[in-house]
């Protein structure tokens, strides 16, 4: 038998909900961010696609880098994948740079680069969620749609009182019709700017995970966790879930003239895209990778050097990076016969800086100069 998810809020409260934020905005929200002010959906889009699972302050450097070399859609669309991840390198979820990407170039293919103005087509393109397409018909089109992302989640299963965990389907579906019907009960002249913003800023700010505000909240008096005071117990958690940990061992391999092998990983799956250091599942595997390449290589052979690990936490499991040096300086790169199906490159190390590089990566050879 299913569960009907439900919630306890009084009706009387669904005309002023969206309008009291909107007021609070105004007066208390956040202002002057980079993509703030603007119609532009390009750029309404871009933001909010960087801040999906992101933090605006990790942001802000991201997207003003992005502009200055892919200013409009049609740059964007007209590059390569290759040109794209380096100004995504270290932001994580690397499938959003991808997804960008294909989405600009569906944009200038399907609607002569025109975004489509309604929640229902912006959905239909790679990379754009529900509440992605709601925030930018509502930004950059006015129209009169909810979004619905963690932290929206958060402040309706506060307001309204709902007690189940608010990733289940049945939550979910019940929230966004709670969402839409606070929109659709405001008065004709809300602000949905002022509105849109003011949800994301209410849930930043006021009513966060923990160590809420409520004295600074415009919903205070029609809220039932305030008024009921069960306001750490809303949301409800959602079930854990297991948390496995990788191991997994790679190679820092330096040749001739400071060369550093790197290797592109696949589009999809961590990191996809980008260039990362060799991977493998054990050491010996590693050792069978790189002996048979120094085979030619006279005198003395180099040792193997194990570098500090790291640890690297995913959404759903945590990868423990054990690095190993290899530095070959008297080995020309060029002379080794690395398998070309596996996308392996050698950079120079004064180049990394320009490189997509996971940011784990980054971290690992950042001190790769003290070590050589």
């Amino acid at each position: 038998m299913t569960q009907t998810t439900t919630h306890q809020l009084d009706t009387r409260a669904i005309p002023i909900f969206a309008e009291r934020i909107a007021q609070w905005q105004k007066v208390h929200g956040r202002h002057g961010l980079p993509w703030q002010g603007s119609r532009d959906p390009y750029r309404i889009w871009l933001a909010e696609i960087m801040l999906q699972q992101t933090q605006v302050s990790t942001v802000m450097g991201y997207y003003e880098r992005f502009l200055q070399r892919f200013p409009d859609l049609n740059c964007l669309a007209n590059a390569q994948q290759d040109e794209v991840m380096p100004y995504w390198a270290g932001l994580g979820y690397y499938a959003r740079a991808r997804n960008l990407h294909r989405c600009a170039q569906r944009i200038v293919s399907d609607y002569g680069g025109r975004f489509p103005q309604t929640q229902s087509q912006l959905q239909t393109l790679p990379g754009i969620g529900p509440s992605t397409a709601a925030a930018i018909a509502a930004f950059a089109f006015g129209q009169r749609v909810s979004i619905l992302d963690g932290n929206v989640k958060r402040v309706l299963a506060r307001f309204a009182g709902v007690f189940a965990p608010t990733q289940r389907g049945a939550t979910e579906r019940m929230l966004w019709d709670l969402a839409q019907q606070l929109v659709e009960a405001a008065p004709p002249s809300l602000d949905m700017t002022a509105y849109t913003q003011g949800l994301m800023d209410l849930g930043a700010l006021v009513c966060t995970r923990h160590r809420t505000l409520c004295t600074d909240c415009p919903l205070q008096t029609h809220c039932y966790a305030h008024q009921a005071q069960c306001v750490d117990q809303l949301p409800a958690p959602n079930p854990r879930r297991a948390y496995p940990t990788r191991r997994r061992h790679m190679l820092i391999w330096v040749g001739e003239q400071q060369q550093l092998l790197l290797q592109q990983r696949p589009d999809k799956g961590i990191w996809g895209g980008l260039l990362a250091l060799p991977e493998f599942s054990s050491q010996a595997a590693l050792r069978d990778f790189y002996r048979p390449q120094l085979a030619t290589l006279e005198g003395p052979r180099p040792a193997l050097r194990p570098l500090p690990s790291l640890l690297h936490r995913f959404t759903h499991f945590a990868l423990d990076i054990r690095p190993w040096l290899l530095h070959t300086p008297r080995l020309c790169p060029a002379a080794l016969t690395l398998p070309s199906a596996e996308n392996f490159v050698w950079v120079p190390t004064d180049s990394l800086s320009e490189q997509a590089l996971p940011a784990p990566i980054q971290r690992l050879l950042g001190q790769l100069a003290e070590h050589l």
